[in-house]
């Protein structure tokens, strides 16, 4: 059990890693290195990166999830 846990985390973590990596950098620092500093003309955000945010926030949650039942699995097997 602990093992599936710990390979979940493993995955989600990389994931999670990912999509934070594809949102659209807010300018300045190393976003604005790769590219992510050019200004588009169109206002708000699109559907594309809200899906993106609720992808991003889903994930975190369960990695999160993943941390906390992963710590009380550990303490309660010792």
């Amino acid at each position: 059990m602990v093992l599936g846990f710990s390979i979940a985390l493993i995955v989600f973590s990389l994931l999670l890693m990912l999509l934070v990596l594809m949102h659209k950098g807010k300018g300045g620092g190393l976003s604005d290195m790769f590219g992510g500093g050019m200004q588009s003309s169109v206002g708000g955000s699109s559907v594309a990166e809200r899906n993106l945010d609720r992808i991003t926030l889903v994930v975190g949650l369960l990695w999160v999830a993943c941390i906390i039942v992963l710590g009380i699995m550990m303490k309660t097997s010792s």
